[in-house]
């Protein structure tokens, strides 16, 4: 596994120098210095990227680990996995976007568009604002984290760390938080993984399909926003009209996404807006335990 997935770091660096060769970005100057590691075991690589932006003369990286021992989700939930049946990397570099509103979304854009390439199977869905679906299954998870820097020029630097968490395989844990309810429970979604849909996979070839394209797209982002990818996620949006709750009880029917990445709530009492970082969003099952 360790071998494979330094073969797909291997074949990722070149695939980022024909991005720039192409022009693909080249108001980056900084990029000549990416660099992508892998390490055979870690806590977190976002945990350990948050620290390392801190130092001095921090440079833009993506880290991958064979595993991590103590990954983390969005709202604090723990993502399990065992060696070799998820890939996980975070990816590191400095940030000016006009606004960051939708930044998680053109991450998950992204990934599932290079996954969805793999296979004619493989139809990746985005579940707003981090989770990535596939037949009703969690396929993938995003977590991004920034950091605020000085600089001696006294204009700070605002860094991002971005993971994500591909499963090969499903994990032990049918919620990827550490309990394991029964599947569709509410709130739950049950996993599922590459492998589960007949792709011939390892971490280094995953890695390899995904990690030119994501840093492209976050570029394109930086320079852009989200309006391009508002498009692109509605293709994919597995919210698209399908009765949702919020988790300060909100109920009502999702209705795609604003030009800054805002979920559009249709209630009894009208139009919601739904950010992120307030609340999570779960869809609405029927009588039968089933997800309407």
């Amino acid at each position: 596994m360790l071998a494979a997935l330094h073969r797909g770091a291997e074949q990722v660096w070149p695939l980022l120098q024909r991005q720039w060769a192409d022009g693909k970005p080249a108001h980056r100057n900084q990029m000549p210095h990416f660099s992508v590691e892998v390490v055979p075991e870690i806590a977190s690589t976002n945990a350990a990227l948050m620290r390392r932006v801190r130092e001095p003369h921090a440079q833009a990286c993506i880290l991958v680990a064979a595993h991590q021992s103590a990954g983390r989700g969005r709202m604090g939930k723990v993502w399990h996995s065992a060696p070799g049946d998820c890939l996980t990397f975070s990816m590191a570099m400095p940030l000016a976007p006009r606004s960051w509103s939708g930044l998680s979304l053109a991450v998950g854009v992204s990934v599932a568009e290079s996954l969805s390439a793999l296979s004619p199977a493989l139809d990746v869905q985005l579940k707003w604002p981090n989770d990535l679906w596939l037949r009703e299954h969690k396929l993938a998870g995003i977590l991004i984290e920034t950091a605020h820097l000085p600089t001696p020029q006294g204009h700070p630097i605002r860094w991002a760390v971005i993971g994500v968490g591909i499963n090969l395989q499903p994990p032990l844990s049918s919620d990827l938080s550490g309990s394991s309810p029964p599947p569709h429970s509410l709130g739950s979604i049950p996993p599922t993984g590459l492998r589960s849909w007949g792709l011939d996979c390892d971490v280094g070839s995953v890695l390899t399909a995904v990690a030119p394209t994501l840093l492209a797209d976050v570029l394109r982002f930086e320079q852009d926003g989200f309006q391009p990818f508002q498009p692109r996620f509605a293709k994919r949006d597995a919210l698209w009209q399908r009765p949702l709750r919020l988790s300060d009880g909100t109920q009502g029917m999702g209705m795609g996404v604003d030009e800054s990445g805002v979920l559009q709530l249709q209630t009894a009492e009208g139009w919601v807006a739904v950010h992120s970082q307030e609340v999570s969003v779960r869809p609405i099952e029927d009588a039968k335990g089933t997800i309407c």
